[in-house]
C-alpha cells in the first residue's frame, strides 16, 4: 500500500519537530485536531494474552472502540479457540488509517493468523512528542479487546507499522518487548531509542532505494546500525521502490515472522503466489 499524498505536506510543514521528537502543537494542527492528553506517564502497556472471555467473530468487525476513528479486527473463517493463534498488529501511516491494511485480511486467512489494525488519534502516530499516551491508551484497549475475543500465542505477536507507523512500532514495540515478540517496520523515518526499552524482539525493516519521502539512508545508515548496536537481531529489505510496501515484501516479513514454526491454519502456497504478483502491499 502506498501512503496517502498528504504525508509529503505534513513532512514539509512538521518534520523537523517530528524528527527531534518533540512535535507539539503546531505539528498537531498540520494533522487535525488534538485528542484529549491522557495521563498515562509510560508507554508500557497493560493488555496481555489471557484467556478468552467474549466469543470471537469470524471475519472483520470493527473495534467498536470509538466513534470516527477506531480500527479493525479480522478473525480467520478457520479460528478456534482450541488453538492459540499468531497475532500481527498494523499501525498505519500519517493521514491513513485501518481501512490501509485492506490486503492483510486476505493474508491473515492465508496464514491462519489474527490481525488487528488500530486508527490514530488523530492524524498520525505521535511517537513519544505531544500527546503521545492518547494513542498508547488507545492502543492498548485495542490489544485487550483483542485478547479478550482470541486465543492468541503469546510467543507470537507481532507490531507491524508503515512510515510514521513503523517509526511508532520501533518505539512502542521496544518499550513492550515483553510483549511484543517481533517488530516490522516498513520504510521508518524515526528511532527513539532509550534505557525504557525492554527485552530484545528481532525487528524486520524493509526501505525503498527511491523513497522520497524518508530517504532509505536514514533507515540504511543509521536506523539499522543503531539498532543492531543495541543488540537487536535486525533483518534488513531493501527494495528497489519508492515509500511503498509492495505485496513481495510483506511476504517477506510474514515468512521471517513464521520463520519455523507453521501457522495453525492457511494456505502457504497463496500466499507465495500472491508475493510473486508485485502489487504493493
Amino acid at each position: 500500500m502506498a501512503e496517502p499524498l498528504n504525508r509529503r505536506a505534513f513532512i514539509g510543514r512538521g518534520a523537523a519537530a517530528v524528527a527531534a521528537g518533540l512535535a507539539g502543537p503546531a505539528v498537531t494542527a498540520c494533522l487535525g485536531p488534538a485528542p484529549e492528553l491522557s495521563t498515562r506517564a509510560s508507554p508500557r502497556l497493560t493488555a496481555r494474552p489471557l484467556a478468552p472471555t467474549v466469543t470471537a467473530t469470524p471475519g472483520l468487525t470493527r473495534l467498536g472502540l470509538a466513534s470516527g476513528r477506531d480500527g479493525l479486527l479480522y478473525v480467520p473463517q478457520g479460528y478456534s479457540s482450541d488453538t492459540a493463534w499468531p497475532l500481527v498488529v498494523g499501525l498505519h501511516g500519517a493521514g491513513g488509517s485501518s481501512d490501509d491494511w485492506s490486503s492483510y485480511l486476505t493474508r491473515a486467512e492465508q496464514r491462519g493468523m489474527v490481525f488487528m489494525a488500530p486508527d490514530s488519534r488523530y492524524g498520525s502516530w505521535n511517537v513519544a512528542g505531544y500527546a503521545w499516551g492518547a494513542d498508547a491508551d488507545f492502543v492498548d484497549a485495542a490489544l485487550a479487546h483483542t485478547f479478550q475475543r482470541c486465543r492468541i500465542d503469546p510467543a507470537r505477536v507481532a507490531l507491524a507499522g508503515f512510515s510514521d507507523g513503523a517509526s511508532c512500532a520501533l518505539w512502542l514495540g521496544l518499550i513492550n518487548g515483553d510483549l511484543f515478540t517481533h517488530v516490522i517496520a516498513y520504510s521508518p523515518g524515526l528511532l527513539i531509542l532509550g534505557a525504557s526499552a525492554v527485552g530484545k524482539p528481532p525487528i524486520f525493516i524493509s526501505h525503498g532505494s527511491l523513497d522520497q519521502v524518508f530517504p532509505v539512508t536514514v533507515t540504511r545508515d543509521q536506523i539499522v546500525p543503531q539498532l543492531r548496536d543495541a543488540g537487536y537481531d535486525v533483518t534488513y529489505l531493501e527494495f528497489a521502490g519508492d515509500h511503498a510496501v509492495p505485496a513481495a515484501v510483506s511476504e517477506a516479513a510474514l515468512d521471517w515472522f513464521f520463520g519455523a514454526a507453521p501457522p495453525p491454519g492457511g494456505d502457504r502456497r497463496r500466499a507465495i503466489a500472491d508475493a510473486r504478483g508485485g502489487a504493493t502491499r
